[in-house]
């Protein structure tokens, strides 16, 4: 797949040639984060601190809110890396400072080696000096110590002239459990698809932003479709886990939903884009398009608004769903209802009762010894917690988002590094 690229050099998005001439001048990053962040991973690279000439930490911070982004570009120290990582990076880039000593200390799965070559050697300090090393031999030594490589080809880089794919092979051996990222010349979707067939994702910069290749083109290169219309079976699912129905798609939908942000399908009935909500204000703001794992099918995550997806009024497709937003909407409507005997509108309206009742039924939980104890004081713990976030006005996800963000904490409280698959304590 791709991982679109936004490098910032001075406060801004730009395109180098080679590493060194500026050919285009985005502007401002943040647009292009909340666009590329919609397809998956990005890839945002601080040229000003890989080249040694400042920093552009701030505004990499504020992209971290806006997509999910693996952040590289003069992270020379472990504790450097570490703290991109819990500001929320989803892995950290190490170029110059990819040794064993400094990568042991990260977790693996979390860190990419970035491997820039010329002319078969590897370059540093932001492709200002050459060593002595080889992409092979390089792999070769960290490959135990990374979960993933990043090669680019800074002949190429910037110029459209295409990846120099005799060599995809050899560095796809050499990598071993590790994942391949190649960039540097990409300039059509043929180039995505085959390195993808290969397992072998696509980092892309000036393609997309010269307009060569446009975000849906190149989301949608592996992609194929065994129905006779060509359209793509799409499954549309809330941002934490609801499946709301199946659709279709084709690049043409997937285009304009990258564009606006929401919901856009295609029609079978009308043979024509179809906006969720255009007619009933039911829409929903896209969060993210993924593929399957055979490339045939898509996935749209999204935050539906107001009532709900199907057509018969009900909120999914597949029937009524119980998750924890679903049963936080049912206090919400409780609390809206005409009935004043009900016992959800008495407690949001008196805060005091409500705040004993969550001591009361937390201790009686702690307490509880039985299976089916249990069971009955978590129900009533976690109906007085949601109740206490209706009233306080938080939606049940921005939870779900923040246990999301504790399970990538790389460090536990007392300083120590987490290593995979261990607690969030």
């Amino acid at each position: 797949m791709i991982i679109p690229s936004i490098d910032i050099q001075s406060g801004a998005a730009v395109q180098l040639v080679g590493g060194k001439e500026k050919k285009i001048d985005a502007g401002d990053p943040r647009p292009l984060a909340r666009k590329f962040g919609r397809v998956g991973e990005i890839a945002v690279i601080d040229l000003d601190a890989a080249m040694g000439v400042g920093d552009n930490e701030e505004l990499i911070t504020e992209l971290l809110q806006l997509a999910p982004c693996r952040v590289g570009g003069g992270i020379r120290s472990a504790e450097d890396a570490l703290k991109w990582l819990e500001r929320g990076a989803t892995r950290v880039i190490l170029g110059t400072a990819a040794t064993p000593e400094i990568l042991s200390q990260i977790p693996r799965e979390r860190v990419i080696a970035a491997l820039d070559q010329r002319d078969g050697a590897v370059l540093s300090h932001g492709w200002t000096q050459s060593t002595s090393d080889t992409v092979s031999s390089r792999m070769r030594q960290l490959r135990e110590f990374v979960g993933g490589f990043l090669v680019t080809f800074v002949e190429t880089e910037g110029r459209m002239c295409g990846l120099p794919f005799d060599t995809l092979n050899e560095l796809k051996k050499e990598a071993g459990d590790a994942a391949l990222t190649l960039a540097g010349g990409v300039a059509t979707t043929g180039e995505i698809k085959r390195a993808d067939d290969a397992g072998v994702d696509i980092q892309i910069g000036m393609a997309l932003y010269s307009g060569r290749v446009d975000l849906a083109q190149g989301f949608l290169a592996p992609v194929t479709s065994d129905r006779p219309d060509n359209l793509i079976p799409t499954i549309v699912q809330e941002e934490y886990g609801d499946t709301l129905g199946l659709v279709y798609s084709n690049e043409q939908s997937v285009r304009a939903a990258l564009d606006e942000g929401a919901g856009v399908y295609w029609s079978r009935s009308r043979d024509e884009l179809w906006r969720k909500g255009a007619t009933s204000g039911d829409t929903q703001e896209l969060v993210r398009i993924e593929t399957d794992c055979d490339r045939d099918a898509l996935l749209f995550i999204v935050r539906q608004q107001r009532n709900g997806f199907c057509h018969t009024g009900s909120r999914s497709c597949f029937g009524r769903t119980a998750t924890f937003a679903d049963l936080q909407r049912h206090i919400a409507n409780s609390a809206a209802g005409a009935d004043t005997s009900s016992y959800t509108k008495r407690i949001l309206a008196d805060p005091d009762l409500l705040a004993r009742k969550l001591l009361e039924e937390a201790g009686e939980l702690a307490e509880a010894e039985a299976r089916d104890d249990v069971i009955w004081e978590a129900a009533d713990l976690l109906y007085f917690t949601l109740t206490a976030l209706q009233q306080k006005g938080v939606d049940i996800t921005l939870v779900q988002r923040e246990l999301e963000r504790r399970t990538s904490r790389v460090r536990r409280r007392d300083g120590s590094v987490v290593t995979a698959g261990t607690a969030t304590s």
